[in-house]
């Protein structure tokens, strides 16, 4: 290998790669910035032929980025002075909003984006001006400094957290490679402002650390533990390292991608490689590439030393170790596997903890160290920084002599996938070490790009309440120009005593004067829009969100994981949630997989009870925990009797009783011959395919007996190597050359030849392994209707309709299915097949086409082996949760990305489908052939749309949707509606939406499948806006990010498959059964308190400011405080504020016990009733009353009685007469406030009681000091007087007495519900829920066994209801309505209540006909003979009625993809792939 000279045109696109690259970073910024929704849509592919004027042109951009290793770059690549041309976004990044030195100036703009607080800070400047009255500007600014002060202490406090991290990811260890050279980057680009920044952070974050260590000891620790490693940063020096003697069977160009992304649309036709594709291969086969120049002597200067994550750069060597983050995007070189493998943890990518694995390039295989770097020679054409996870676009260029030294150099070329990269954020599992060159850095790096930023969320009382502030607002301009017009009118008139007695008005004219007292109006009527309101709910929310974050009853303690409130100004949202949309997998399920049944040879095997078939026979009405301790037994007794037969057959010494979940006495059996050879062998080889065909990692743990562990992609695929370990085919160790089974005892290796990965547009995997016996063998595994499109024609036509009809009963039992084949290959044909496949791989375009093209050949004629059934088991308590959400009028879809029938039978199982329900299946067929046009597609998903529409006597117009947008009712459980993806792409369009959205409403469940990221977040959004509901997302993976952001209210669940749902959500709990509780309990409770504590302040501030209006009346309005200065400041401060802001925190009307008995109360914030436009202004008018009452009381004692002393002493100015107003009003408030709350505990009566007694010691302290001036000993003049104790307690009594009555009245004759239950509550009927444990389960279990009220509204029509009561005495039963929430419709056309036309049609038993080719046993088979009763017996199958069986679609399917009476050789035309199946076209439109 020499220096190349690089040349100036490299093909057709030379001219494109060669030109100056713009700052990449831009596309990263802009995406950071767009929706989630155009986010998510928008992909990037350096292969689409696009217009130059298209924003996503190469050109546009820059077409990606060249990077030199050891080379000069060409001059095209450098600017007018030499440097780099090339920019490159730093390593650094900053999730923070904010730096020590744009704190400050940056939170205030930030701030001053509330209207409110540019009001408050006007008023500040205007009492700077004198003439406009103000007292003390100081003291007015104190309320104003304040808030800002505290929102800005709540804001530094949630971005220092940010820093932290941000500090502890950029200085986080990695061992960068010195001493080299990197041409692609300037050494000293830091600009004097970037400098100045480093300086001031360094500063302020020197001094901060210093004051910590004076206090925290960790704080000194942590400062000590720097410095040491500070110390032992040194370069850390080359050494050679051993190769792991743990080997892989991956094979050299067929990596594994990632988490499976939503299939793309259908191509219009298939890519195969050309001649240069085979031309390359055969080079790449022939000639052994190195990047390394023997030619170039190494310096020895370079070393690998440890340095900080935000020093790397475009370019640089880095070296990976064991368990180490990713600190960039980048290429791996080589690895300490001897066939280049490493493998990589995605989950804090994708949400996914099973292990990936990557491949490093052929050609950068023999580098190991340092020396190696300084003497590689290459570059690399790279595309640009772009978002899709799943996809990379590149190649590797050098120049390489074959002959000797005086050969002439060939240019060389290796390209660069997905699995060649180690991207930013994954860990390093299983490997030694890694060495690779960065190519994306910071913000550039793929999951920088795809890091959706926390949306800003409001809650929906916070957004209502602008309205009503600028009612008072309005309120407030209205007093002020009264006041301006009455003043400005009295100026002006000539026969008044101001005329005559006054020297003049301050504005020297009256039409100056009223201009004058307007703005002087406006400080002194100020509070009418109290500043105070948004210091208090700041308070209150942040103690809600510690509430929550203190319950117990929320904290999960497998992984220490509470309730943690990441939003705290949202908690009073969580009570007003009409919609839940929950992801299925992971969240209602708990992502474990248990290998429970199988079908091999047309016999069923495996014994299980599922919780669909206990949903099952609790329809029937059985008894579900009778007959689950029964099947429970039988599947124990079972148990013992398989594993006794095992170890019968062979002493397996990785066989352990716990780890067996496949219990299968008879398929033990039958392995052991005992119903012939041919059942025998059948399950031999299905086991052996198990074993096989796989990506697992096998890991032996050391004890005695030892242990087999499994590493593998997914967990269904960990579930199906073990269950062939415990049967006796145990994977010992792979490698690229094979692998290595212990089969019964004996010690096997199987050559693995080729290894062709699962996607999701694949659905399958598969194997091409050498037998023993010399055979070529191709075993496949995918999705049933993969599989069955794949199979031979014309052959084994009773098998294949007997394994159907298993999977499709499996399924309903809510087990996820999997078929298994098998195909013999004869040598010429494999030979010829992997020519065209290894031509693919090494294919620059289009290269996964091409290699999913080729390999589509080979999966063809397949023989079927049998099918699989695994169990996801839901999380504890789902279908109760589920259940208790239903009765409080809640709906909940199911958005997931699973199967549909996996969904349906997911539904039946967690009580979201019933046998009463009519399911509407809305599905259009996807015409591979791209004939049919939108419009049509749409035309007749419209017309399905609107046939379903009518059963409702709906239309879908305007009409309808403005009514549904007022009826918070929940649908009545009648019918159910499932949709696919597909499907629901066109559902979504502008035209149909609409009619889609009222079509959902009236279902009682909608579950949509097989959706992507995007879709989910696209129907969050279409019922938020489109019904103008409140909406909760919950998930778990990565995928879920877009729906929870897209939510009113998110909610990550912290589990298996890592934290980026928690990261992003505003709730984070540990399992979904504490949805309930953080819903029902701390969500409506906190609803309730907000719109109590809101409608409760501006009556305060109503009541306070118009006594102040009242008194402007008889001094002509020219702003004259009637009260003293020091009761205006201290009103807001300590008189009124802390009693309402305790109701805001503490109050409840019912325990949380009951709240949970009776769901039903939580109607009221579903309808949105406790803060309404009504409430506020009866309110306000309640407190225009009482100010009437508190002024005209105290005022007409003093000034229209002859007397007032008995002392004959004076005492009616105004600052008395305002300590005679004030003195009832304060009393007369907390009274108020203390009648609206619910429940009186000594913290709220304390309160009270303190704040009533601060206003009499206040104006005792303030008065006793001359410093009062006027208002000097007016304490003692006051307090002295029995008129001043009369008026005390008459305007309390006279103000609150038309409250007090109506509240009376209200509560005895037109009661609410929770009157209702309050009432129970005291006569003791829900004593029974104290007897038991506070656990959710038992709650529920309880709440169940009572009646429930009716909160379809408050006035709603009551019809009794009876309920048997299990737990308790049927004397002490609640009698309270029933909710409409839980009421059943029954139909007289159907055999069980349901009004399905051809839901509940009765079903022919699906007993399979004996066939003379395959062997029928008569045995007890307890768990297929229960399923089959069950289904029978209750339900029918709707699949069946509505074509859409598992069986009748496979039979459609059959061979659809397979050659008809003959072997689809390479050169044969080849049949397009099944891909995106409708599941109810026609068979003919198939084959």
């Amino acid at each position: 290998m020499i220096s190349p000279t690089l040349p100036e045109a490299e093909g057709p696109g030379a001219k494109q790669e060669t030109q100056k690259p713009k700052r990449t970073a831009t596309m990263g910024s802009n995406l950071m910035k767009m929706p989630i929704l155009q986010r998510a849509r928008k992909t990037f592919n350096v292969n689409e032929k696009l217009h130059p004027s298209d924003p996503d042109h190469p050109d546009h951009h820059g077409a990606g980025r060249k990077l030199f290793v050891n080379l000069p770059l060409p001059p095209d690549l450098l600017d007018e002075n030499g440097s780099p041309s090339q920019q490159f976004a730093r390593n650094k990044i900053r999730t923070a909003k904010y730096t020590p030195l744009s704190f400050i100036p940056k939170n205030l703009w930030f701030q001053f984006h509330n209207i409110a607080n540019i009001f408050f800070l006007f008023v500040v400047i205007l009492v700077f001006f004198p003439i406009f009255g103000g007292y003390n500007p100081g003291l007015s600014s104190v309320p104003l400094i304040a808030i800002l002060t505290i929102t800005a202490i709540k804001d530094a406090i949630e971005d220092y957290r940010r820093t932290v991290l941000d500090n502890e990811l950029n200085n986080a260890p990695v061992h960068r490679l010195g001493g080299l050279e990197n041409v692609n980057v300037h050494e000293d680009n830091v600009s004097l402002w970037r400098k100045i920044k480093k300086a001031n952070t360094r500063f302020f974050g020197t001094i901060w650390h210093w004051m910590q260590t004076l206090w925290s000891k960790k704080a000194r620790e942590e400062r000590a533990k720097r410095r040491v490693a500070l110390e032992a940063s040194a370069p850390r020096p080359s050494i050679d390292t051993l190769a792991t003697q743990r080997q892989s069977f991956a094979s050299i160009r067929e990596g594994i991608q990632l988490t499976p992304v939503p299939s793309p649309m259908p191509r219009q036709k298939l890519e195969f490689p050309d001649a240069a594709d085979r031309e390359r291969a055969d080079r790449l086969k022939h000639q052994n590439g190195n990047l390394i120049n023997p030619e170039l002597p190494a310096r020895g200067d370079a070393r690998f030393h440890k340095d900080a994550w935000k020093d790397l750069r475009v370019g640089d060597f880095v070296r990976i170790y064991n368990d180490d983050e990713i600190p960039a995007d980048i290429v791996v070189l080589s690895t300490s596997d001897a066939e280049g493998v490493c493998y990589v943890e995605t989950k804090n990518l994708d949400g996914e903890t099973n292990l990936k694995v990557r491949t490093s390039l052929r050609c950068g295989r023999s580098m190991k160290h340092a020396r190696d770097c300084e003497r590689a020679q290459f570059w690399i054409d790279s595309e640009a920084p772009q978002p899709n996870l799943y996809k990379y676009n590149g190649a590797i260029k050098w120049q390489q002599k074959f002959g000797g030294p005086d050969s002439e150099p060939q240019d060389m070329v290796e390209p660069l996938t997905i699995d060649n990269m180690l991207l930013r954020g994954c860990n390093l599992r299983n490997t030694e070490w890694a060495l690779g060159v960065v190519v994306f850095t910071g913000h550039d790096t793929k999951i920088m790009i795809n890091s959706g930023v926390t949306p800003s969320k409001r809650a929906r009382i916070a957004r209502q309440l602008n309205f009503n502030v600028i009612c008072n607002f309005g309120i407030l301009i209205g007093m002020c120009l009264v006041s301006a017009v009455v003043n400005g009118t009295s100026w002006a008139g000539t026969d008044r005593s101001l005329h005559y007695f006054n020297f003049g008005s301050i504005g020297g004219s009256p039409a100056m004067t009223g201009f004058i007292t307007f703005w002087a109006a406006i400080i002194f009527f100020q509070n009418l829009v109290p500043i105070s309101l948004y210091i208090t709910l700041e308070i209150v929310r942040l103690l809600q969100a510690i509430f929550i974050y203190s319950d117990v009853q929320m904290y999960y303690e497998p992984i220490d994981q509470p309730c943690i409130p990441k939003t705290w100004n949202i908690s009073d949202d969580l009570g007003q949630i009409e919609y839940i949309f929950s992801d299925k997998t992971g969240t209602l399920t708990q992502n474990v997989m248990e290998f429970k049944k199988a079908t091999i040879n047309g016999q069923p095997y495996g014994e299980a009870y599922t919780e669909a078939q206990a949903g099952m026979q609790k329809r029937m009405g059985i008894d579900v925990e009778k007959e689950s301790a029964r099947a429970k037994a039988e599947i124990s007794a079972g148990k013992v009797r398989a594993i006794e037969g095992l170890r019968r057959m062979h002493e397996n010494p990785y066989l352990h009783d716990d780890d067996v979940t496949f219990v299968a006495p008879d398929f033990v059996a039958d392995l052991a011959g005992e119903s012939g050879q041919e059942q025998q062998a059948a399950n031999e080889n299905f086991m052996l395919a198990l074993a096989l065909c796989h990506s697992v990692i096998a890991e032996r743990h050391a004890g005695d007996p030892p242990r087999m562990g499994f590493r593998a992609q997914s967990p269904d695929e960990a579930a199906l190597v073990s269950t062939a370990r415990d049967m006796g085919f145990t994977v010992l160790h792979g490698n690229s050359d094979g692998i290595t089974l212990n089969v019964m005892g004996q010690e096997r290796h199987y050559p693995i030849l080729t290894m062709i990965e699962f996607t999701s547009t694949r659905k399958r995997m598969s194997v091409v392994l050498r037998m023993p016996d010399n055979r070529l063998l191709l075993i496949c595994k995918g999705a049933d209707s993969i599989i069955y499109s794949r199979l031979k024609r014309g052959e084994q036509a009773e098998l294949r309709g007997a394994t159907a009809e298993h999977l499709e009963m499996f399924a309903r039992e809510g087990l996820r299915t999997l078929c298994i084949a098998q195909r013999e290959l004869s040598e010429e044909f494999y030979v010829a097949w992997r020519q065209e496949y290894d031509a693919a791989a090494a294919a620059l375009e289009d290269r996964e086409e091409k290699m999913e093209s080729v390999a589509s050949r080979i999966e063809q004629e397949l023989t079927l082996l049998g099918g699989t059934a695994i169990e996801d088991r839901l999380q504890d308590g789902v279908p109760d949760t589920i259940a208790l959400l239903g009765e409080a009028g809640i709906k909940l879809w199911v958005l997931t990305g699973d199967k549909v029938e996996t969904a349906i039978n997911i539904g039946f199982s967690c009580n979201l489908l019933s046998n009463d329900m009519e399911l509407i299946h809305l599905k259009v067929e996807e015409d591979e052939s791209g004939e049919t046009t939108d419009e049509a597609i749409l035309g007749q998903l419209r017309e399905e749309l609107d046939a379903n529409l009518k059963t409702f006597n709906l239309t879908g117009d305007d009409d309808d949707l403005a009514k549904a947008k007022h009826n918070h009712e929940p649908p009545p459980p009648t019918h159910g509606l499932v949709i696919d993806g597909y499907t629901l792409k066109w559902a979504l369009h502008d035209s149909l939406k609409q009619k889609f959205l009222l079509l959902c409403k009236q279902c009682k469940s909608v579950l949509c499948c097989r959706v992507s990221p995007a879709q989910k977040a696209a129907v969050v959004s279409m019922v938020k806006n489109g019904l103008d509901v409140m909406t909760l997302s919950i998930g778990d993976g990565a995928n879920d990010v877009a729906m929870i952001q897209e939510a009113d209210v998110g909610v990550g669940i912290a589990g298996l498959e890592g934290r980026q749902a928690v990261m992003s959500s505003d709730y984070a709990i540990g399992q979904f059964r504490f949805l309930q509780r953080l819903v029902l309990v701390h969500g409506r409770w906190s609803y309730r308190r907000m719109a109590e504590s809101i409608a409760n302040f501006f009556y305060k501030s109503i009541i306070w400011v118009f006594s102040i209006f009242w008194y402007q009346i008889y001094c002509d309005f020219d702003i004259t405080y009637i009260f003293d200065y020091t009761y205006i400041l201290f009103f807001t401060l300590f008189y009124t504020s802390v009693p309402v802001a305790i109701m805001g925190v503490l109050d409840q009307d019912v325990s949380d016990k009951v709240s949970l008995a009776v769901p039903q109360l939580y109607r009221r914030g579903i309808e949105r009733l406790e803060w309404t436009q009504l409430k506020f202004w009866l309110y306000m008018l309640d407190g225009v009353y009482q100010s009437v009452i508190v002024f005209y009381v105290p005022y007409l004692t003093v000034v229209r009685t002859s007397f007032v002393t008995f002392n004959g002493l004076n005492i009616e100015d105004r600052t008395r007469l305002g300590a005679y107003i004030a003195h009832p009003a304060v009393v007369t408030i907390n009274l108020y406030i203390l009648i609206n709350t619910y429940r009186w505990d000594w913290v709220i009566l304390l309160s009270v009681i303190i704040s009533d007694l601060t206003i009499f010691l206040s104006t005792g302290a303030y008065t006793a000091d001359p410093y009062a001036g006027a208002f000097y000993n007016a304490a003692p003049q006051v307090y002295s007087q029995a008129s001043f104790w009369a008026v005390f307690f008459i305007v309390p009594v006279v103000s609150l007495f038309p409250r007090f009555a109506i509240k009376a009245l209200q509560k005895v004759y037109f009661p609410y519900d929770v009157d209702i239950i309050r009432e129970q509550e005291r006569q003791g009927k829900f004593a029974h829920l104290t007897q038991e444990p506070l656990d959710g389960q038992k709650t529920v279990a309880a709440r169940r066994d009572s009646n429930s009220a009716s909160n379809s509204s408050d006035n709603s029509a009551r019809k009794p209801k009876h309920m048997h009561y299990g737990s308790i005495d049927e004397d002490a039963r609640p009698i309270y309505p029933p909710s409409v929430a839980t009421r059943t419709t029954h139909n007289a056309r159907s055999q069980n209540g349901s009004d399905g036309t051809n839901y509940t049609g009765h079903r022919m038993s699906m007993e399979i006909s004996g066939a003379a080719a395959r062997p029928s046993f008569d045995r007890a088979r307890p768990s297929f003979d229960r399923l089959r009763a069950s289904m029978d017996r209750v339900r029918p199958s709707f699949e069946a009625s509505s074509d859409f069986t598992s069986a009748a679609r496979l039979s459609r399917i059959e061979s659809s993809q397979c050659q008809h009476g003959q072997s689809a050789g390479v050169g044969h035309k080849f049949h397009r792939r099944f891909r995106g199946f409708s599941l109810t076209k026609p068979a003919h439109q198939n084959d």
